[in-house]
C-alpha cells in the first residue's frame, strides 16, 4: 500500500477490471500498449487522475480543460472533443458495473512511433488514449491523523524550461522529490520554485494557515490543481481569507496549520514539517473546516446518482 496522500483500502474486484486501451475495452491482464508508444518512450503526453462520486465524474469539465489546454500546448491531437472523451470514460465504465468510489487514469500520448526518436515526425498514427478505472477509496484515518513532510532540494522548474503547470506524463522532477522525501521518512516532500519560494509538493497542492488566513503558493510553478482551486472557491465563498503569495519555509514552520490538497486526497492536514510538529500534532480546526465545507460542496454537486 502507498503512504501519505495517498493511502487507499485495498479492494480485490480491481484485479478483474476492465481497461479501455484505443477503442477497446480489455481485461486488467490484456490492456497493453506497444513499446513504441511515445508515452512509453518518451513519457511524451498528458493524463488526468478523476473521481467518480455518485455516478458523476468529479469536477470533469475542469479535468478535461487542464487536459486539453495541456495537449495543445504539446501540439497533440487528442482526436475527441471533450464529450466524446468524456463519453469513453462512461462507456468504461458502464462496463465494469461501476457507480461509485472509484478513481479514474485518463492517460493521451502523441501515439506510435515509427522509431525511437523524439520529434513528432517520427509518429504514425494517432494519439493513445487509455483509461484505467479502480476501486479506490481514500483511507479515511489520513484525514484525521495527518501525514509528514519535509522540503527537499529538488525544485520545481520554468515555464522556459519544463512548464511545472503542465499535467505530463514526464514526471522525473515529481519522482525524484518524492524519492527523496522518503528516503528522508517523509510521506511527501516540499518543492520550492527557482527563486526559493515554497511552491507545491510533488503529488498535491500546499497550504499553510497563519491568523486565520490561509496561504498558497502564487500557482507560476505548480500544477493548477483542480481541488487546489475549489479550496479556494470555497475560502472565497465562505469570508476565509485567502492569498496566492510569495513566502518562505520559515512561514511555513511558524504556521498555525498546514494541510495539502489532490483530487484522491482530498483536504489532508500536515502534522510535521522537517521533523517541527505542527498544530500540536493534531488536525488543525481550520483544515478540519475545509475538509467538511470541501465534502459538502461534493454532496450538493453530486447528491443525485449520475449516469455511470
Amino acid at each position: 500500500m502507498t503512504k501519505g496522500t495517498h493511502n487507499y483500502l485495498e479492494d480485490k474486484r480491481n484485479e478483474g477490471i476492465l481497461i479501455y486501451v484505443n477503442g477497446d475495452i480489455l481485461p486488467r491482464n490484456d490492456a497493453t500498449i506497444s513499446v513504441f508508444d511515445s508515452g512509453f518512450l518518451l513519457g511524451d503526453g498528458v493524463w488526468e487522475g478523476i473521481r467518480l462520486y455518485n455516478g458523476h465524474l468529479v469536477f470533469l469539465e475542469e479535468h478535461l480543460d487542464r487536459l486539453y489546454k495541456g495537449a495543445k500546448q504539446l501540439a497533440i491531437e487528442v482526436g475527441y472533443n471533450p464529450e466524446e472523451l468524456a463519453g469513453l470514460i462512461y462507456k468504461t465504465l458502464a462496463a465494469n458495473g461501476m457507480k461509485s468510489g472509484v478513481h479514474i487514469r485518463l492517460i493521451v500520448s502523441r501515439g506510435l512511433k515509427k522509431t525511437p526518436y523524439q520529434h513528432p515526425n517520427a509518429n504514425a498514427g494517432s494519439s493513445t488514449i487509455v483509461i484505467i478505472p479502480e476501486y479506490k477509496e481514500a483511507d479515511k484515518k489520513t484525514n484525521k491523523t495527518g501525514i509528514r513532510l519535509v522540503t527537499v532540494t529538488t525544485r520545481r522548474g520554468t515555464p522556459d524550461s519544463q512548464d511545472p503547470r503542465l499535467n505530463t506524463l514526464s514526471k522525473l522532477n515529481c519522482i525524484i522529490a518524492c524519492i527523496e522525501a522518503d528516503k528522508a521518512g517523509a510521506d511527501e516532500g516540499i518543492m520550492l520554485d527557482v527563486n526559493g519560494n515554497v511552491s507545491t509538493c510533488n503529488s498535491t497542492n500546499f497550504f499553510i494557515v497563519r491568523a486565520g488566513e490561509v496561504w498558497t503558493s502564487t500557482g507560476q510553478h505548480c500544477l493548477p490543481g483542480v481541488t487546489r482551486q475549489a479550496i479556494i472557491n470555497i475560502c472565497r465563498d465562505n469570508e476565509i481569507p485567502v492569498y496566492e503569495k510569495d513566502f518562505r519555509i520559515d512561514s511555513v514552520l511558524s504556521a498555525d496549520e498546514v494541510f495539502v490538497t489532490g483530487t484522491f486526497a482530498g483536504v489532508i492536514p500536515a502534522i510535521e514539517v522537517d521533523g517541527r510538529v505542527m498544530s500540536n500534532n493534531i488536525r488543525g480546526s481550520l483544515t478540519q473546516r475545509l475538509q467538511k465545507l470541501y465534502t459538502s460542496k461534493l454532496n450538493r454537486m453530486y447528491l443525485k446518482t449520475g449516469p455511470a
